[in-house]
């Protein structure tokens, strides 16, 4: 059974930087072909898709959010990490992960998701 499981700052400043990590067990983010993907839900609004690392490593974002965000990963801890700079209070959001099984550039039909983690952006 995999498991996904989500960390994260919970309050950020805007203008600083963010790194929610998502943490997987029962399988490895290796494993041909899986794409594991970073949604966030604002409150009172609907899902909006980040981006995705492959299996393979390789990364697409949401053109919205290409230019300040990233993923990592580290295979050795069977982690991903999303980085978004320049957090706006706009940024706050329910931070969720999640395995794709076919790449969708976009919020797609996930078996596994992570319990999401609440980031708050606030002075």
């Amino acid at each position: 059974q995999v498991q996904l499981q989500v960390s994260g700052p919970g309050l950020v400043k805007p203008s600083q930087s963010l790194s929610v990590t998502c943490t997987v067990s029962g399988g490895s983010i290796t494993t041909s072909s899986y794409y594991w993907a970073w949604i966030r839900q604002p409150p009172g609004k609907g899902l909006e898709w980040i981006g995705y690392i492959s299996y393979s490593e390789d990364i697409y974002l949401s053109p919205s959010l290409k230019s300040r965000a990233s993923i990592s990963r580290d295979t050795a801890k069977n982690q991903y990490t999303l980085h978004l700079n320049s957090v706006t209070p706009e940024g706050a959001a329910v931070y969720c992960c999640a395995r794709d099984e076919s790449g969708t550039l976009g919020v797609g039909g996930y078996e596994y998701w992570g319990p999401g983690t609440q980031v708050t952006a606030t002075a």
